[in-house]
């Protein structure tokens, strides 16, 4: 096992290597571990956008499929749609080139958010109808422009 001090004290190392670059000393930088704190940042912005996603889209899905669902309980989904949405829309202000990526994003958020949509209606109670999984549609019904419009809430 390594003992740098990237290995035993990642913030001292981040500051270091921050200093190392605004004084151009690019020759002591450990570039290996810089590159792979690059790449854990890219996939964690990427991350950040898939999750965001597969909540709103869980949350405008359970809006569509439950809309006889108590106000109390859908005004819940309504305040989780309006900041998920606005985690999304931050998130592709903040890394524009993400844009790139939504659609394939989406797809792959969909799925989850599908299941995610699913299990949380089957937990409905006190009258609640619980609706089958067969009314949530397999493919996302809704597009781009719908998810990252904010007056749009699926119904």
């Amino acid at each position: 096992m390594t003992n740098t001090l990237y290995d035993r004290d990642l913030q001292l190392w981040l500051d270091q290597t921050i200093q190392q670059l605004k004084n151009h000393e690019f020759s002591s930088l450990d570039v290996e571990h810089l590159i792979e704190e690059l790449v854990d940042l890219g996939r964690a912005e990427r991350n950040a956008l898939k999750s965001n996603l597969m909540i709103l889209l869980a949350h405008l899905l359970k809006l569509r499929v439950q809309s006889d669902a108590p106000e109390l309980m859908k005004g819940s989904w309504y305040s989780s749609v309006l900041e998920h949405r606005q985690r999304v829309l931050d998130n592709l202000v903040d890394t524009p080139s993400l844009k790139s990526l939504l659609v394939e994003t989406v797809a792959k958020a969909y799925q989850s958010s599908r299941k995610l949509a699913v299990k949380e209606g089957r937990l409905a109670k006190f009258g609640v109808r619980v609706p089958a999984e067969s009314e949530y549609p397999t493919i996302c019904p809704f597009e781009i422009e719908q998810i990252l419009d904010e007056d749009f809430y699926g119904v």
